[in-house]
């Protein structure tokens, strides 16, 4: 990845002044979490960082472990090159990622992230419990809260985090509360400038918000809301790219961990192959169980006879 120093500035995301009004207007039986909101609003102060690489970003790299991502990251790097040498903050249009399950939609937005250099935010469409998550509910309903786009804001560091919305597909209504009403307003830079969180009422600047939505079925998605996303379709990894990620996986969970340095730098060519055939979700989820699976073992590398141990022991739990 690139070494490029990140360029940080500051954005307003809300006026402190609103929130120490509203505080005030609270009457005696007002709701003590709705109080609590604005206290912390008002100790951690209404700005965020608004940062931006000083170089362009390693595109080249991130393309070589993502293979399959690489038209996306093509038109990234045009739309980051109109930007660097100025002023102006990132601005990326929404991204929705199409594709099957598991095959590195949701890994290639953290990786994204982390190329940028600013936060990120992850709301999952197909484990909502509740309709209002994305833009909270009235601070008059037992138990709401804020939601998932303010908290990441306001308890965050950044005014321009990438936020996820994973399987847009998947949004199911409680009845009562549309989980994609909010996007309506929070994809469009205009009116995402003055997004309203419906607990605490306080205006935020979600205008340089980077929004990434992955999906299996782009006909289960609202028209007006796939309208206002940049989609592309992410193919499955070929077996020489899936060798690759295979490869990408290992060195980020052995750097993640100081057991790590316990092992080699690369991945044995060997394993590579066969975990060629293995979506990238689950290439994680065998690779964490075949570090395990050496260790015990008392072996410094991962070998095939690990990543079969792996699925013998799944085997066994089958029924239990």
């Amino acid at each position: 990845m690139s070494n490029a120093i990140s360029i940080a500035g500051f954005r307003r995301i809300y006026s402190t002044a609103r929130v120490e009004t509203a505080l005030g207007d609270l009457g005696p039986n007002a709701n003590e979490a709705l109080k609590g909101v604005y206290e912390k609003m008002i100790r951690s102060g209404g700005e965020r960082f608004s940062v931006k690489p000083g170089a362009m970003p390693d595109f080249d790299a991130l393309a070589d472990e993502l293979p399959n991502f690489r038209e996306v990251l093509d038109d990234l790097r045009k739309q980051l090159a109109l930007c660097l040498e100025t002023d102006d903050p990132i601005e990326l249009p929404p991204l929705l990622l199409l594709g099957d399950p598991g095959i590195g939609k949701t890994h290639f937005a953290r990786r994204l992230s982390q190329l940028l250099g600013t936060g990120y935010g992850f709301v999952s469409m197909s484990s909502l419990t509740a309709g209002w998550i994305l833009s909270g509910a009235s601070s008059q309903w037992r138990n709401s809260r804020t939601g998932k786009v303010f908290e990441t804001l306001v308890n965050g560091d950044f005014a321009n985090p990438v936020f996820v919305v994973d399987e847009i597909d998947k949004t199911s209504s409680d009845g009562q509360y549309d989980p994609l009403g909010a996007l309506y307003s929070l994809l469009e830079p205009d009116t995402a400038a003055e997004f309203v969180d419906e607990f605490a009422e306080i205006p935020l600047d979600c205008s340089e918000i980077a929004w990434v939505a992955t999906a299996n079925d782009a006909s289960r998605i609202p028209g007006p809301i796939l309208n206002r996303f940049n989609v592309y379709e992410i193919a499955p990894p070929d077996a020489q790219a899936a060798r690759r990620i295979a490869g990408a996986l290992y060195r980020e969970i052995r750097n993640a961990h100081s057991w790590g340095e316990q092992f080699p730098e690369t991945l044995d060519d060997e394993v590579a192959d066969r975990m060629a055939g293995v979506p990238p979700r689950e290439m994680r989820r065998m690779l964490v169980g075949a570090f395990g699976n050496a260790k015990v073992a008392k072996r410094d590398r991962i070998g095939v006879e690990d990543l079969s141990m792996e699925r013998k022991a799944r085997r066994q739990r089958i029924g239990f």
